[in-house]
């Protein structure tokens, strides 16, 4: 008799096992953290009962936490990659204003390049026209007056403007008297006239 009774025991607390380790699993179904629906479904249909659903906060999900969990990385993910895209697009439109920047620079740089280019050759056909100048100035300088008048005739008005102006730089650092008086006198009236009117207005050089 004892042996039964002890038996007995033994079903029942094996029965109460059964029974709480069942009632963990379905709470802990219920919290998310298993999954166990599928096995228990039959029973709550045997009883016409619902199964219950989990707590899951997405609407179309069955309360699973990793789905959860999964979703929430995706979330951060997408937003991450958006922040991504416009940090992306900010650095595009920089790359763009430096670009743009450093081609105005550049073009600036050759136009600077090129106006110094034109003023050096400028200066280098000033020197060589100067030293011509003086050359020929020299040149008329010991003709006989009539030839060296017969030959200024024979140039434009600014090139004898240039000589004259020359000729007389040239007597007052040799300190003698200048020619270019006498000059004038063999000269046609109307020519010496247009010379020296062209001289009056201006006093260093014509255009």
């Amino acid at each position: 008799m004892a042996g039964r009774g002890t038996f007995g025991r033994v079903i029942v607390l094996l029965v109460l096992i059964v029974l709480l380790a069942a009632a963990g699993i379905l709470w802990f179904d219920y919290l998310g953290i298993v999954e166990s629906r599928k096995f228990f479904s039959p029973l709550y249909s045997l009883f016409g009962m619902e199964p219950p659903r989990g707590v899951s906060t997405l609407p179309q999900e069955d309360g699973d936490l990793d789905a959860d969990r999964l979703a929430k990385r995706l979330e951060s993910i997408d937003l991450r990659s958006q922040e991504l895209d416009l940090r992306e697009q900010e650095l595009v439109r920089k790359e763009g204003e430096i670009l743009q920047v450093s081609q105005e620079v550049e073009d600036r740089l050759v136009s600077v390049e090129e106006r110094e280019r034109t003023f050096t050759e400028m200066l280098r056909q000033s020197d060589d026209r100067n030293a011509n100048i003086r050359q020929i100035a020299n040149y008329i300088n010991g003709m006989p007056p009539k030839n060296a008048v017969s030959n200024l005739l024979a140039m434009d008005d600014q090139d004898i403007i240039d000589i004259l102006r020359a000729v007389e730089a040239s007597a007052v650092q040799a300190g003698r008297a200048s020619s270019v008086a006498y000059w004038f006198s063999l000269m046609p009236p109307e020519r010496a006239a247009e010379i020296q009117r062209k001289m009056a207005n201006k006093p260093v050089s014509l255009p």
